[in-house]
């Protein structure tokens, strides 16, 4: 049986990207607290405090695509692909707790704003932290969509968020030090952490739907529906029951398979696994499971919701 499995050069593919990553988020989290401390901005550290989760989130991922990509056993008979949701769901978690931090910490100087030091030092040091997060997390979801793994995808955008998020921080600093206006630096982290918020709650949703067994993407039920069709116009026969669903890069499709009454057990089975081949074409990887039913018997048809 087709277990779905993820093969080993595309796995080594996403463990090197999450390495890249981490690497990613010590370097930032590094400039960035050294801009904070120089310039006593409470935007720069808000945007620190980010990097720090970026950090942790990543080296969960990490654990996750390790995880995930093991074969079924005896406790787990339909793999481990749902740990790349568990990944989602904690990095959704920490942004939304960094999202608290930033907009604690932003309050808190809201009302006693304090003067920065050396805005141009911060401002490059945080400037180049910024295009490292713009690199890598482009390239994390990039691989992330082509290797269908929510978890790359999730940490990318961790990443590109914190390009926003720095972004955003550059800006009120520059105009702190244009307009000497001392209040504007904790605004923008206020901002920033209200932006912060609204990702984690999308990355969290999304995460939840996928460990509730969502069915596939439109496309791809599209795509299986095809193979079907053209099989109903060839053969002759015809399907119902049909249900998808997917766990993390791992792809399933349920049905019944309903052939003509005279047809022998083994040229059913025979044509039920050309079936399955073609679904496999147009959606590699996926594991498929099939019913057989005689298709002029009416108890076949009791379960006709699909």
């Amino acid at each position: 049986m087709d277990t779905g499995s993820v093969e080993p050069d595309p796995q080594r593919t996403l463990v090197r990207f999450m390495l890249l990553s981490i690497a990613a988020a010590v370097v930032t989290i590094g400039l960035k607290v050294g801009a904070a401390a120089i310039t006593g901005s409470v935007g720069l550290l808000s945007d620190a405090i980010e990097s720090g989760i970026n950090l942790i989130a990543a080296i969960i991922a990490l654990w996750a695509l390790q995880v995930a990509v093991k074969p079924p056993d005896l406790e787990h008979h339909f793999g481990h692909g749902k740990a790349e949701y568990l990944s989602a769901a904690f990095e959704g978690t920490m942004i939304l707790l960094a999202a608290i931090a930033i907009i604690w910490t932003a309050i808190g100087r809201l009302r006693d704003p304090q003067p920065l030091e050396d805005a141009g030092i911060g401002l490059a040091m945080s400037t180049v932290a910024s295009l490292v997060n713009l690199v890598v997390g482009t390239a994390l979801v990039r691989a992330g969509k082509q290797h269908r793994s929510i978890t790359l995808v999730a940490d990318g955008r961790h990443l590109l968020t914190d390009v926003v998020t720095s972004a955003g921080v550059l800006l009120g600093i520059a105009l702190v030090a244009i307009f000497d206006w001392p209040r504007l630096d904790p605004l923008v982290a206020l901002a920033v952490g209200i932006n912060v918020l609204w990702t984690g709650y999308r990355l969290l949703r999304r995460s939840v739907s996928g460990m509730l067994d969502a069915a596939l993407p439109p496309e791809d039920t599209a795509a299986v529906q095809n193979v079907l069709a053209r099989w109903r116009r060839e053969q002759g026969i015809d399907f119902h029951a049909l249900r998808t669903r997917e766990a993390g890069r791992q792809r399933f499709v349920y049905m019944h398979v309903l052939v003509p009454d005279e047809w022998t057990v083994h040229h059913a089975h025979d044509v039920t696994e050309a079936v399955k081949s073609d679904i496999a074409a147009v959606l590699p990887g996926v594991t498929t499971f099939a019913h057989i039913e005689p298709i002029h018997d009416p108890s076949s048809y009791d379960d006709l919701d699909g």
